[in-house]
């Protein structure tokens, strides 16, 4: 059987899962949206299997990744999960959390949804870019300056322009798919109705 040609970076049972049926697909649902704003947040400085291990436990300790519950708690509530040992226990990530979800209720009220938001970005459409090489993958770009300067002046934190480029690779707001990996061709199909976000079966 011919292996499947993939970006570089999917090295091991997570990391290929995780490229073979998230990373780059359009997500328009805004509890994904949260989810990967919340843990491109947590990911700053450490590696982004490090967080898809503690992804399970980050599910369970930000309720489900619901904002609403989410931007209520308090100071009780983010102390102990400063004592959970399945997140990374970092105050200053914990409360960005939280403040964020606070922040992101409002962007949902003013814009009607996380979504119509964040995708007036890239025009409504993924970008589809052609790298040929993880060389050529870029940590930030014009969009992503404009999202994180727009984000910051909201009130979000942890949103630099590199995390907000991860988050937009993440959520398929660009295909950087490398043109020798088989799901550059998947993704690049122009799709008459925004897919779902594809989450892994972890029932296999």
């Amino acid at each position: 059987m011919r292996k499947l040609g993939r970006c570089g970076w999917a090295r091991g049972d997570l990391m290929i899962a995780y490229h073979d049926t998230e990373w780059g697909v359009p997500a328009h649902d805004d509890s994904v949206l949260f989810e990967f704003l919340l843990l491109e947040g947590a990911q700053a400085g450490l590696s982004w299997e490090t967080i898809l291990k503690k992804r399970d436990a980050y599910q369970e300790a930000f309720a489900g990744f619901d904002p609403a519950r989410v931007a209520r708690f308090d100071a009780r509530k983010q102390a102990a999960l400063l004592r959970n040992p399945g997140i990374v226990r970092n105050r200053l990530k914990v409360a960005a959390a939280v403040q964020n979800a606070r922040v992101f209720l409002a962007v949902q009220r003013q814009f009607g949804s996380f979504d119509a938001y964040v995708w007036r970005f890239v025009g409504g459409r993924p970008q589809q870019n052609r790298r040929r090489s993880l060389r050529k993958l870029p940590a930030r770009t014009a969009e992503s300056d404009a999202l994180s300067q727009d984000l910051r002046q909201r009130g979000f934190k942890f949103v630099g322009s590199t995390i907000c480029y991860a988050f937009m690779q993440a959520v398929g707001m660009v295909n950087d798919h490398l043109i020798g990996c088989f799901r550059h061709a998947e993704l690049a199909v122009p799709q008459s109705v925004r897919p779902a976000s594809i989450r892994p079966d972890k029932s296999a």
